[in-house]
């Protein structure tokens, strides 16, 4: 099957597109690289895909380049490409807008003309849901940040074009971690700082807690997805939560070395707790989580050897 996959040059996207290729998928990646971290990192990503036949990229912007073509004869879906992170939500609100809305919007008028689409994979967080994220689907949507309302404003409107019988699938993302992350995430920055034996900033009282999902995990559970009812809405968590103190601890044994700690305020928009239940998708799609925290920490503390090894940059940072 032909897929389109938005926001392919990035963390989720690479991997998910690697995965859609080996499944013998061909796959037409899109992928603006708006400066929000390095090109070099997003660059990195896609060196695997570059070499494989059955994957086109195109450099393109949802918020003003023609669409027709790329989703011309395309079977699914899956719109990752969004504008991530709470923090940088609060002072640019504008382009939050434009790259979580005004993006999806028109990815969505370009879609609902190609009768070929059977389903369309939206990627949505945790964030909705507001501080207290622990539940499943039923939970209240109360976002508590420019971010995660404008994600479940993403949201809504991709419901709005059921209304053409665009076959919609929702997945809300939970914490996902691994290879790839992004440098502003809170696991990359914590890694970061202790291969480097420099000072890591505990934003409030450290007892914020995760349900952390590995990529791998997270990638099965969106392609997955293809054979979703359509219509649903499914929350995508690894289920095994832990504190920001518990994270460290795990580091520190992984790394081998004592992380020095800076304490900070607690940020805007921070949530407090989440913790996914899965209950429906482990009933719809058989789909569970298979790796574990400790496991995946330390796959994710190799490759941020490798990648500040072979970029030359000693560590990576956002922009």
């Amino acid at each position: 099957m032909k897929c389109l996959v938005t926001g392919s040059a990035g963390f989720i996207g690479s991997h998910l597109c690697e995965r859609l290729v080996y499944a013998g998928h061909t796959v037409v990646g899109i992928d603006a690289f708006i400066p929000y971290y390095p090109r070099a990192l997003k660059e990195a990503n896609l060196t695997t895909l570059r070499g494989q036949s059955a994957y086109t990229h195109h450099e393109l912007d949802l918020r003003c380049d023609p669409l027709d073509d790329v989703l011309e004869g395309v079977g699914a879906v899956f719109h990752l490409a969004a504008m991530p992170g709470l923090a940088k939500s609060w002072t640019d609100y504008d382009l939050y807008e434009s790259c979580n809305l005004r993006a999806t919007q028109r990815l969505l008028e370009a879609a609902r003309q190609v009768k070929s689409i059977r389903r369309f994979i939206c990627a949505s967080t945790s964030s909705v849901y507001g501080r207290y994220s622990t539940g499943d689907e039923m939970m209240p949507t109360r976002p508590i940040s420019p971010y995660g309302l404008t994600k479940l404003a993403a949201e809504n409107l991709c419901r709005v074009y059921e209304e053409f019988d665009l076959p919609v699938v929702v997945l809300r993302y939970f914490s996902v971690y691994g290879p790839r992350q992004r440098p502003d995430m809170g696991y990359h920055r914590f890694i970061a700082a202790l291969l480097a034996n420099e000072p890591i900033t505990v934003f409030g009282d450290g007892q914020q807690v995760r349900g952390n999902t590995y990529i791998d995990d997270c990638v099965a559970a969106t392609i997955a997805a293809l054979d979703a009812p359509v219509g649903e809405t499914y929350n995508v968590g690894g289920g095994e939560t832990a504190s920001v103190w518990d994270v460290l601890a795990m580091l520190e044994k992984i790394v081998n070395r004592r992380a020095e700690i800076h304490r900070a305020a607690a940020r805007p928009g921070d949530q407090r707790s989440t913790c996914a239940d899965t209950s429906k998708l482990r009933r719809h799609l058989g789909w569970e989580a298979k790796t574990s925290l400790n496991v995946g920490l330390a796959r994710q503390v190799n490759w941020q050897r490798y990648v500040a090894w072979e970029l030359g940059a000693g560590r990576l940072q956002a922009a």
